[in-house]
């Protein structure tokens, strides 16, 4: 799509337009981890056991996880920043809804539109880089977005936690207001306008049908994988097979549309179809880390929770310290390289991890934490850049949603499954009295799943074609 959407508009500062950019990634990343801090002070003001509270935030993940696809072809269809400006507004809307809550429905009603706002903001953030920014600083701009993902990841339990310690938990909600109102002003200043997609202009411009069967199949697979806490019985059996079942029935419901949610053709272009792949393994193993992580460290180490807690922080801060370094290195040397120097660094990682903590204990543990992050940092910037410019313009949201998805489907499947192989590697219940050994096991199984994992998809990608448009 040619005219302004392709460039950077004369007139409009594109440093403030990329800090716009960088607050609609921020806010719904802190948002997915600030109210886990918040249950304990919600489940005591709303007198409700914690299965009740915790729809909280399972209703905000489950809003991201089943629209941000369908978010991201919408604004292919209507102009990309038009709906990031829609997106904003709910997100602080909601916000404010969240925090003036009287009852927990309410609170969850609220979670649930707020995660509207932010799979709108998160499915179009990334595509609206390639006209905010020039592509040989396309790379920096991936790394610079990807540091403020993992700040509002890390920052959003302590933040949380000192705002219900000196205040209340309505300003763990609240806090989100003046930042959505100074991100609106950014992005409806410094944004460029972009068209709606030319293909879409005549016949049908959007797939409701599509829309429903992929939205219902992403939402029963996440409820698989989040309900009952960790015990997989018949009813995660039953949610699994209906998203598999939805799932086909979606697909061959975009081969008879006229205008589908997905273009199937485009997955056959190369590297496209690895890519989402690897992005969901990548967001699996550093989920399954952070999962596994305070078990062995507590557990197995005999770590207070405040030195695991200081021991995890480790990973968060050097990714958020690489990923402007990592986007540098993406546009000096291309996205391939780095993105095989990232996976290769992670396999590495991991290895160190099943190894190393048996050795030397807590740094042991932190150092490959540390090396596995920021080479985690190295692949997201390098795999987000090469797939945002392999795309033609009129696909870039849809195909920026399926990216921020596949990372959200990583991170579901990371805490349930490998926290699922950690238990079992572990002999079962994992508790205080569980023998460090069992719990060693546990980590050699999981790290070492992961790792083999990775180490074939490290393979793939060295045999892979780049993605091409």
């Amino acid at each position: 799509m040619g005219g302004r959407s392709e460039s950077v508009a004369g007139k409009r500062n594109p440093r403030l337009a990329l800090a716009a950019l960088s607050l609609s990634m921020l806010m719904p990343s802190l948002d997915a981890s600030i109210a886990n801090i918040g249950l304990p002070a919600l489940s005591h003001a709303f007198a409700a056991p914690f299965q009740t509270v915790q729809w909280v935030v399972l209703s905000y993940l489950l809003a991201i996880t089943c629209l941000i696809v369908s978010a991201g072809r919408l604004g292919d269809l209507i102009g990309r920043r038009h709906l990031l400006l829609i997106g904003i507004v709910l997100f602080t809307v909601a916000s404010l809804a969240c925090g003036l809550a009287p009852t927990l429905p309410i609170l969850i009603a609220a979670r649930a539109v707020q995660g509207i706002g932010a799979a709108i903001m998160m499915a179009l953030t990334i595509a609206l880089v390639s006209g905010t920014v020039p592509k040989e600083r396309t790379g920096r701009a991936m790394g610079l977005l990807g540091t403020m993902s993992a700040i509002g990841t890390a920052l959003g339990p302590t933040l949380g936690g000192l705002l219900i310690a000196a205040f209340d938990w309505r300003l763990i909600f609240l806090v989100n207001v003046p930042v959505g109102l100074i991100n609106f002003a950014l992005a409806y200043t410094s944004l460029p306008a972009d068209k709606p997609a030319a293909t879409a202009k005549k016949g049908p411009r959007f797939d409701p049908i599509g829309t429903v069967l992929l939205a219902a199949s992403l939402g029963a697979y996440a409820l698989a994988l989040t309900w009952g806490e960790g015990h997989f019985g018949a009813l995660n059996i039953g949610l699994v097979i209906a998203a598999f079942i939805g799932g086909a029935v979606f697909i061959q419901s975009q081969r008879l549309v006229a205008a589908p949610l997905l273009r199937l053709a485009m997955f056959q272009r190369p590297g496209l179809a690895l890519s989402l792949a690897l992005s969901i393994a990548v967001a699996a193993t550093v989920m399954g880390v952070f999962v596994v992580g305070p078990f062995y460290l507590g557990h197995g180490l005999g770590l207070s929770a405040g030195a695991v807690g200081l021991a995890l922080s480790a990973g968060p801060a050097v990714s958020a310290l690489a990923g402007v370094p990592a986007g540098r290195l993406v546009d000096r040397f291309g996205t391939r390289r780095i993105m095989l120097l990232g996976l290769a660094g992670m396999v590495l990682g991991l290895t160190g991890l099943s190894t190393l903590p048996m050795l030397f204990g807590v740094a042991g543990y932190v150092a490959p934490l540390m090396l596995l992050t920021a080479h985690y940092a190295l692949f997201q910037a390098a795999n987000n850049t090469g797939i945002i410019q392999g795309i033609g313009a009129d696909e870039r949201g849809v195909v920026s949603g399926m990216l921020s998805l596949s990372r959200n489907l990583g991170l579901i499947t990371g805490a349930a499954l490998l926290g699922a192989v950690f238990a079992y590697g572990a002999g079962g219940a994992v508790t205080e009295a569980v023998d460090p050994a069992a719990l060693t096991h546990g980590l050699r199984l999981t790290y070492g799943l992961i790792g083999g994992v990775l180490a074939l998809g490290l393979i793939a990608a060295l045999r892979a074609k780049p993605v091409k448009a």
